[in-house]
């Protein structure tokens, strides 16, 4: 259980440590291999890397299972990229938490000065001649040994033994100090955070039945994205505003007429000139969300929880204003009753930062609020909200007309 977790810590190491340098490189999981790194392209591995995690100290056999194990694993994803013509071989890195003894040919493959690929495959092939060797790698270094002399020089040269790894519980220094976390009062409440966002998305990397649910890949930038929003909840960082508000045209509000974030307006007896205010804010949110999401200064997870946040204080406003209406009530004191609603949830909204502990601009909060107004008839029941105190049933009869 620990290696399992262990190589999706080691996953989120790497990115961190590769996100630095190369900010658009991708991973996966248990695709090809335990962790893959990819090209720009998505598609193409650029390394392959099998995890191998050992709590005991000790040396990495040459002839354990562990290496050969990872070679066999090569040897049928390298099968499978061979189709694609002019695909380059991708380094074939062994990570491990044992040591490379230097009388052995994996410490020839350890990278620095030392590498010595010609030392290395003259002893791997003789390890895999030996028929007096354990029975639980003889089909791994047949497997090897199968192949043509130029294909073993071409795996071996590939290859890369990263031992004396630190260990599971040595993870946090590493993964603090390649996130860049400072020591702080709160680093190890957002260290925790971090790896709690990553574990959401390994298991959605790991996903095979649910299309809905799996990720095809991670870039860099979405763990750094992820990692600043949570840093800056304790530094209390706010998010660059990038666009300029102005009135809209004619053209442009007409272009929202037939979206329900108007007639949730409508049903409450708005203005045009109102209506017209609203959709600005409306208009410029999601421009500017938009932005952000596309620049990578804020996460599709966080816009989620701020949506969260934002229905909460809506909830409330809707809650309190709708409580005393009654069956009789008419229809032009439920519409004041609506507006009361709007106006409150537009306040609380202009209040409630997008990244905690840091000034949000007010039209962010309020435009965010009416993009929810305008997803009420498609809604799950936690994000549905509108103006009319009956607009859950308003919004079912509009549906029912546009049927029609």
């Amino acid at each position: 259980m620990t290696g399992y977790l262990y190589q999706c810590e080691l996953a989120l190491l790497e990115l961190a440590r590769r996100s630095w340098h190369d900010a658009a490189i991708e991973v996966r999981m248990e695709l090809l291999d335990d962790i893959e790194f990819l090209d720009p392209d998505g598609r193409t591995p650029r390394e392959l890397l099998q995890a191998k995690h050992r709590e005991a100290a000790g040396p990495l056999s040459e002839t354990g299972k562990d290496f050969w194990r990872s070679i066999a694993s090569w040897i049928d994803a390298l099968k499978t990229l061979s189709a694609p013509a002019g695909t380059s071989m991708p380094l074939l890195r062994l990570v491990s938490t044992q040591t490379a003894p230097e009388n052995t040919f994996l410490h020839p493959l350890r990278p620095g000065a030392d590498r010595d690929v010609g030392k290395a495959l003259a002893r791997m092939e003789e390890v895999a001649r030996d028929e007096d060797g354990p029975e639980g790698t003889a089909k791994d270094r047949a497997l090897f040994m199968a192949l043509t002399r130029a294909q073993r020089q071409q795996l071996v040269n590939a290859i890369t033994i990263d031992d004396g790894a630190p260990v599971m519980s040595d993870l946090d220094s590493s993964l603090a100090k390649e996130l860049g976390i400072t020591p702080s009062d709160h680093a190890q409440a957002a260290l925790e955070a971090i790896k709690g966002w990553w574990y959401g998305m390994a298991v959605r990397l790991l996903e095979r039945k649910n299309p809905q649910r799996m990720l095809a890949s991670v870039k860099a930038e979405q763990l750094m994205c992820r990692r600043d929003e949570i840093l800056g909840r304790y530094a209390g960082r706010s998010l660059p505003i990038t666009e300029t508000l102005r009135n809209l045209t004619r053209a442009e509000i007409a272009g929202y007429e037939d979206r329900l974030v108007v007639s949730q307006m409508r049903w409450i007896g708005l203005p045009d000139d109102e209506v017209a205010m609203h959709l600005r804010d409306y208009h410029h949110a999601r421009a500017q969300r938009s932005e952000w999401l596309r620049t990578f200064k804020v996460t599709p997870e966080r816009l989620q929880e701020y949506e969260g946040e934002l229905h909460y204080e809506w909830e409330t406003a809707f809650r309190r204003r709708t409580r005393r209406v009654r069956d009789d009530t008419s229809e032009d004191d439920r519409q004041d009753v609506g507006q009361d609603i709007l106006d409150d949830t537009m306040d609380r909204a202009a209040d409630t930062p997008l990244s905690p502990g840091s000034v949000t601009a007010p039209w962010i909060g309020k435009g965010s609020i009416h993009g929810l107004s305008d997803q009420a008839d498609i809604a799950q029941a936690d994000r549905s909200l509108g103006w009319h105190p009956d607009y859950s049933r308003l919004c079912k009869r509009r549906n029912e007309t546009q049927e029609q």
